[in-house]
């Protein structure tokens, strides 16, 4: 090859598995095995004396040192009152998911003996904008440049996009991990990858399912020894009930039932539990993703879409038999389940693909067109076919990457907001109301503008608080949406009452939001993109970088 395209790996950093993946020259997404030769490494960090252990290991340390060990942790992601202490420091949720990125491209540049610079992290459809921010942290404390946060769903419909037959269909896609639920609706086309609409909780995933299992198994044992001690308040055994819990879990979907042993006091009670008990204690819980996903279906129908062709299934819990059989039952249609484990990383991957052969093709037009970078940037969409034919041409002849791939990565993708945005308002009774200027499910990128009114005469300044909200209504209380933001815009002297505030929403592919606020009479104007108090930042953001730099991940 006379030119290398820049390798941008995807990550699905998942709440109990991750992975990483890149693209070949040929177009095909492969994940990278880890040190331990492992194709998904456990979400898992052990905080060992002054190292940091990451993956199997930390998984079974949480055996011996419950309290040093650190899972689940994306359920936290964005949360500002989740710390971790030890050894007297703080750490967030961002840095403890940076330590599991950094696991995943440390090992990844052992076994391709090349340097990794740039990614593409995936997240739950369902997070909002500080969760967000706080993934593309996690990736920036550990070092590395990321180029885009992208929906779990969304990469998974990539993948399945790039390895299934063509032909246009509409894909629903049931993504139900170690934590997380979404259920996505998306239109694949040869062309084209459409997100229709997106709904879940990023609070429901497989570790409720082992939780229904710890529950009975403290019943069991409290049955069996006449106590009602609750057993679960000795870290030790809470934490042996949980690894029991996902093991049971994981045989139950290959067998009818499997044993299990506890062991808490001195005392051992041994309980065999079946498939058929399993199902029963989570059945409300499948019955959540199905509630979910008739609600994401009836916010479609408003969308003008009423059917779907195929259903696939991807997140690790949806092995579970009793997934496939509801949703079978409930639609009529037999479930595909794709990749479930790696799905998420290889989608990543391929748009991390898609990411580097436009900044090679925006170069080469560029330079043909004699126009600008940035105007080629802005206007790629718009290129001339023929333009971009001989441009895609010209790549395959100077990397080597086979054509047909490269053709394959010129599939457009669009995605919709997971959130609701607005602003505080209040009505002509005086009461505060939300005013949403994004609604969920509204295609992305999306800017758009509204006129509001100053209140008094001589108003100094005009406070904008900036809302995030999971409705699709235009209004709603103000107590129903969390405040994620604030802008003052400050108004010259001596204005009336009525004056004219314009007020854009611009939200960009990746989720993050851009709002400007103009007062006409002086053409004074404020923006302010919106940086959640939520996230890490500041003193606090450079020592948690400072710290991962200066450590290695075992």
């Amino acid at each position: 090859m006379s030119e290398n395209l820049e390798k941008i790996f995807g990550i699905d950093l998942g709440t109990t598995y991750s992975s990483i993946s890149y693209v070949d020259e040929f177009g095909k997404a492969l994940i990278v095995p880890n040190a331990e030769n492992q194709r998904i490494t456990p979400s898992v960090v052990f905080f060992d004396g002054g190292n940091i252990v990451v993956g199997d290991v930390a998984k079974e340390s949480a055996k011996l040192y419950p309290n040093e060990v650190v899972s689940f942790v994306k359920r936290s992601m964005g949360e500002s009152d989740f710390f971790f202490e030890h050894d007297s420091k703080e750490y967030r949720a961002e840095e403890i998911s940076s330590y599991i990125i950094k696991k995943l491209v440390q090992d990844a540049e052992q076994y391709l003996n090349e340097k990794i610079t740039d990614l593409v992290i995936t997240c739950p459809a369902y997070f909002g904008i500080n969760e967000r921010e706080a993934t593309r942290m996690a990736g920036e404390i550990a070092g590395y440049n990321v180029r885009q946060i992208i929906n779990e769903p969304t990469a998974a419909a990539i993948a399945y996009g790039n390895v299934d037959s063509p032909g246009n269909r509409v894909v629903l896609v049931y993504d139900l991990g170690g934590g997380t639920f979404d259920i996505t609706m998306i239109e694949i086309r040869p062309d084209a990858v459409e997100v229709i609409c997106t709904g879940g909780d990023h609070n429901l995933g497989g570790k409720d399912w082992d939780d229904r299992i710890v529950s009975t198994l403290v019943q069991e044992f409290q049955n069996a020894t006449g106590t009602n001690e609750d057993i679960l308040e000795d870290a030790d055994t809470c934490q042996d009930l949980q690894l029991s819990a996902e093991k049971a879990k994981k045989m139950l979907t290959q067998r009818e039932k499997t044993p299990i042993s506890i062991t808490h006091g001195g005392e051992r009670v041994k309980v065999e539990l079946t498939r058929q008990k399993f199902e029963e204690i989570t059945q409300d819980l499948i019955e959540r993703t199905i509630v979910l996903t008739h609600e994401m279906l009836e916010q479609a129908k408003e969308k003008g879409y009423k059917k779907f062709d195929e259903i696939i299934l991807v997140g690790g819990s949806t092995r579970m038999p009793r997934v496939a059989e509801r949703i079978q039952q409930e639609f009529s249609l037999n479930p595909k389940l794709f990749e479930p484990d790696e799905a998420v990383a290889k989608g990543a991957a391929i748009y991390g693909w898609k990411l580097s052969l436009n900044d090679g093709l925006i170069k080469r037009i560029a330079k043909k067109t004699s126009k600008s970078i940035d105007e080629i940037y802005d206007s790629f969409e718009s290129t001339p076919e023929e333009v971009l034919k001989e441009a895609v041409q010209e790549m395959a002849d100077d990397t080597g990457c086979a054509l047909p791939a490269l053709e394959r990565s010129m599939v457009n993708i669009k995605d919709v907001a997971s959130k609701s945005f607005g602003v505080v308002v209040r009505n002509r009774d005086n009461e505060e109301l939300i005013f949403n200027l994004i609604r969920r499910n509204t295609t992305i990128p999306v800017d758009t503008k509204k006129t509001f009114y100053t209140a008094v005469d001589n108003q100094k300044t005009v406070l904008i608080r900036i809302m995030e909200n999971e409705t699709t209504e235009k209004t709603l209380p103000a107590q129903n949406a969390i405040e994620i933001g604030t802008a003052v815009l400050h108004l010259p002297s001596g204005l009336p009452v009525d004056l004219p505030i314009e007020i854009s929403f611009k939200l960009n592919n990746e989720g993050r939001l851009q709002i400007t606020a103009v007062e006409s009479s002086a053409s004074r104007s404020v923006e302010v993109a919106v940086e959640t108090r939520a996230v890490i930042q500041g003193e606090e953001l450079e020592e948690a970088k400072a710290r991962c730099q200066s450590i290695v991940v075992h």
